[in-house]
C-alpha cells in the first residue's frame, strides 16, 4: 500500500480526550476533559425545544446565520470597545477548534512559522503543522506563568506570520496584563506579524483580574484574528458554536476557508443560542461568581489534602505538582490516579514544549457535589499512590 500522509507525525492523539477515556474506564471522576455535568441556561433550553419543532432545520448562511451574527456582533461590539460589523467581520464556524484552524490557514501558508506561548492548549502545534507551518515556542514560566521579553522579541526576529495567545490561558489559568498585552502588540507591529487569539474563557476571570481583548489595542484589530466560543460561556461545549472576528480583508479569506472545511455550523443552534447572546451584564458576572466559588472551594480542598498548585487568574483550570510522589513520567501518574485514587487528570507535557514532568491539569467545571467527591477521593493520594512512584494495585 501507499504510504499515507505525514501530517500528523509530528503529533500523537488528543491527551485530554483520551484521558476521557482513561476516566471512563476506571470509573473516575473526570476532571481532565474541561466540560460542565451541568445544563446551559434554561431560557436557551426552552428555545431549542421550540427551535426542534418550529425549525430551522437546514442550512444557514455559510457563515453565519443573520441573526446569530447580529447578536454576536452587538455582544462583541460592547465587549472590544468598537462596532463590530455583523456582514462583514464575523464568520461563524463549529467551535473554536475550527474557528482557530480556520484562522491559521487564512494567515499561514507552507513553510511560514507561528508563535506559540509554552503550555499551550494541544490543538496550537497540531494547528500550525496541519497548515504547513513551524511552530516557535516560547515559555510561560510558572508560577505566574510569566514571558521573557527578549526571549519573545528573538522569536519574532525570524519573522513569523504570527502569534497565537490564548487569554485567559487554558492550561495555565493565566490572565495577560495590559503590559504584557502592549508588549506583544509592539512586536506585532515591528515586525509585521498577526496575532491568532483564543478568548474562549473571556467572561471567566477572577478578581482582581481583567481581560483585555487584544484587538482592542490600538491599531491592533487591523492585524488580529479573534476567535472564541458559546462551549464554555454558556455551558455547551457538545452545540460546537464558534467564531472569528477581524477585518473585511481577513474575513473574506477565513469564509472561504471555513465553506470548504465544514460548510456552517448547526442553524437549529445557532437559533436557540441567540437568546444566550443577548443576555445582560447580570448574566456574565454570575457566572464569574459561579466560578470563583468552584474555584476556591476546589483550591481550599487541595490545601487541606497538602497537594500544591498554582492558583488560577481566570478559565476553569488549575495545575497540581506532581513532584513529591517521585513519578518519572506524568502520564503514568495521571492513569495511576484514575486507576487508584479515582480522578482523571491531564499530564503537564501534553501542554508543554520544555521537557516537564511534574505538573497535572485538572479542572473545576462541574457541580458542588462532583467537585466534592473528587476531593474526598484525592485525601487519599497519599496512601494510594506511595512517593517514589510506587503503584498500589
Amino acid at each position: 500500500m501507499l504510504k499515507l500522509s505525514d501530517r500528523t507525525a509530528g503529533f500523537t492523539d488528543s491527551v485530554i480526550r483520551r484521558m476521557t477515556r482513561v476516566s471512563l474506564k476506571y470509573d473516575a471522576v473526570n476532571l481532565s476533559q474541561g466540560f460542565p455535568d451541568f445544563n446551559p441556561p434554561e431560557e436557551i433550553l426552552r428555545r431549542l425545544a421550540e427551535v426542534s419543532l418550529s425549525g430551522p432545520h437546514q442550512y444557514s448562511i455559510t457563515w453565519g446565520a443573520q441573526n446569530f451574527r447580529e447578536a454576536l456582533a452587538e455582544k462583541q461590539s460592547k465587549l472590544m470597545g468598537r462596532k463590530i460589523d455583523p456582514n462583514s467581520e464575523v464568520v461563524v464556524t463549529c467551535g473554536g477548534t475550527e474557528a482557530m484552524m480556520a484562522a491559521m490557514m487564512t494567515v499561514a501558508n507552507p513553510g511560514d512559522s507561528v508563535i506559540i506561548f509554552s503550555p499551550f492548549y494541544e490543538n496550537y502545534g497540531a494547528d500550525a503543522i496541519l497548515s504547513g507551518a513551524e511552530p516557535i515556542y516560547v515559555p510561560l514560566r510558572p508560577p505566574s506563568f510569566s514571558f521573557d521579553p527578549d526571549e519573545l522579541e528573538a522569536a519574532f526576529k525570524s519573522r513569523p506570520k504570527a502569534l497565537i495567545l490564548c487569554n485567559p490561558s487554558n492550561p495555565s489559568g493565566k490572565v495577560f496584563t495590559r503590559e504584557e498585552l502592549g508588549i506583544i502588540a509592539e512586536l506585532a507591529v515591528k515586525y509585521d506579524a498577526y496575532v491568532i487569539t483564543d478568548e474562549v474563557y473571556e467572561h471567566i476571570v477572577y478578581e482582581p483580574h481583567e481581560h483585555i481583548y487584544m484587538a482592542s489595542l490600538p491599531g491592533m484589530f487591523e492585524r488580529t484574528l479573534s476567535t472564541g466560543s458559546l462551549s464554555k460561556t454558556y455551558s455547551m461545549t457538545g452545540w460546537r458554536l464558534g467564531y472569528v472576528i477581524a477585518p473585511p480583508e481577513i474575513t473574506d479569506v477565513a469564509r472561504k476557508v471555513h465553506d470548504f472545511l465544514t460548510v456552517g455550523a448547526a442553524s437549529p443552534l445557532q437559533e436557540a443560542a441567540v437568546v444566550g447572546l443577548r443576555f445582560g451584564e447580570e448574566y456574565y458576572k454570575g457566572l464569574a461568581e459561579m466560578y470563583a466559588e468552584k474555584r476556591n472551594l476546589f483550591i481550599e480542598g487541595l490545601e487541606r489534602i497538602g497537594i500544591g498548585y498554582t492558583k488560577p487568574e481566570g478559565a476553569y483550570y488549575v495545575m497540581l505538582d506532581i513532584s513529591p510522589f517521585g513519578y518519572g513520567s506524568d502520564l503514568e501518574f495521571c492513569e495511576d490516579l484514575a486507576r487508584c485514587v479515582g480522578v482523571g487528570a491531564v499530564p503537564g507535557s501534553s501542554f508543554f514544549r520544555e521537557d516537564v514532568n511534574h505538573l497535572i491539569r485538572l479542572h473545576f467545571a462541574k457541580k458542588s457535589e462532583t467537585l466534592r467527591e473528587a476531593l474526598n477521593r484525592l485525601e487519599h493520594i497519599h496512601t494510594k499512590l506511595k512517593k517514589r512512584g510506587k503503584k498500589i494495585d
